[in-house]
């Protein structure tokens, strides 16, 4: 694929090669996004790193804008799976999107964009999503903001104490005794993804995403990172700034027993560390066991998703089993085609279908921003408000919204 960003130069779109210059894309993130730790530009990539960009780019996942043997441009993305209602779904998680500046506003970042959304539909990802720098760019390809990822500031003195359980007496069987944790590193990659995936699962979950045991053995082997593991909850955490801060990766667990045994882990250090921040979801059972109030959200970065293929990606998408319903959609997306046509949409039993629809009386249409909004549980009217959805009726309204509600929430940056 081409483009042509300026009179006389030809750029080509295509798939990094091991051989192409990797230095430079050292110096085309520090000309994007400003200096960062990491070799100073021209210099050779440090081993891991360039280690992991040979990886990603044997595994076809690093794309370039080049003039020549000159980098323009550059994207990637990571091989994930992302958790919607109890079921995970395969979803390119698109990073280090970066333009150099004097090319920037020529079409090369969209040309570019383009070509690896065809490379991920090609290899069969229904779902893909990104943390945008600006949106116009990624609107015009039809992503569309689905979720958020949460930080929260918790003072030590609201971890000091939980509050207490509150269950009726003599109706549950419900025990709230110590979990057993242990120290977690790199041996337990395998055990730490089935942990979090059985955690997002019981907690029916929207947004989440489990890497590959190869990535997550990479992140447990960094020395500053302390990670803990019981059978049915999985804590990860370092200091920040000196030791006045605690920052929580990950706190998720499948019992009320360890959420509390994470947590009691977290709350010792409140002696030395002042401020606890941690990446929460909206509903994280910390806001229903900090004993004060004065936890605050600290920070929410949105993140956009795009269904890349709208027939795999309802396929994949778990529903509340309570929900049956047959609506009639019709989508128009440009960028992908085959997701375009009037369809029949059918919730049953947990599970939903996207079969190709005929003539209907009242369709909702969507585009593919809309279509991405909805699947990550934007309701209709909301969608109506912001133009992204007509047509359909009140009934049908309904029933989408009860089929697709979800908060949805990331709890890793890419």
């Amino acid at each position: 694929m081409t483009t042509q960003p300026a009179p006389g130069g030809q750029t080509e779109i295509r798939e990094f090669a091991v051989d192409d210059d990797l230095a430079a894309l050292g110096d085309l993130a520090r000309r994007a996004f400003g200096p960062g730790p990491g070799p100073t530009p021209r210099e050779p990539l440090p081993d891991h790193e360039r280690h992991r960009t040979e990886a990603a780019i044997r595994e076809h996942r690093v794309y370039g804008a080049f003039e020549g043997r000159r980098v323009l441009a550059s994207a990637s993305y990571h091989d994930m799976r992302q958790w919607w209602h109890g079921r995970s779904a395969p979803m390119a998680g698109v990073a280090a999107v970066m333009v150099a500046p004097e090319y920037r506003g020529r079409g090369v970042g969209r040309a570019l964009m383009a070509a690896l959304l065809g490379a991920i539909a090609g290899h069969g990802y229904p779902l893909a999503t990104l943390y945008p720098a600006t949106m116009p760019i990624y609107r015009s390809l039809g992503w569309e903001l689905a979720g958020g990822q949460h930080s929260a500031a918790i003072p030590g003195r609201s971890l000091r104490a939980f509050a207490p359980a509150d269950l009726p007496g003599g109706t549950t069987q419900i025990s709230l005794g110590a979990a057993d944790l242990r120290r977690a590193g790199p041996d337990d990659a395998d055990e730490v993804v089935a942990v979090v995936g059985r955690a997002h699962e019981l907690a029916r979950d929207c947004g989440p995403i489990t890497r590959d045991p190869r990535v997550v053995g990479r992140w447990l082997d960094d020395p500053d990172l302390y990670a803990y593991l019981a059978d049915d909850g999985f804590l990860a955490y370092r200091w920040q700034n000196g030791n006045d801060e605690i920052h929580v990766d990950r706190a998720v667990a499948a019992s009320a027993e360890t959420t509390r045994a994470i947590w009691s882990v977290v709350a010792s250090h409140t002696s030395v560390a002042e401020t606890v921040r941690a990446r929460v979801g909206p509903a994280d059972p910390f806001w229903w066991l900090a004993r004060e109030r004065d936890a605050k959200l600290h920070r929410r970065s949105m993140w956009m998703l795009r269904v890349v293929d709208a027939p795999a990606a309802i396929a994949a998408r778990g529903f509340p089993p309570s929900v049956e319903l047959t609506v009639p959609l019709f989508i128009e997306d440009a960028a992908r085609g085959g997701n375009s046509g009037l369809w029949e949409l059918t919730v049953t039993g947990g599970k939903g279908t996207l079969a190709p629809g005929r003539a209907a009386a009242a369709p909702l249409a969507l585009g593919a921003r809309g279509l991405a909004a909805l699947y990550a549980g934007t309701p209709v009217a909301s969608l109506r408000l912001a133009g992204l959805a007509a047509g359909g009726t009140p009934e049908t309204d309904a029933a989408l919204d009860g089929a697709f509600a979800a908060s949805a929430f990331m709890l890793d940056s890419f």
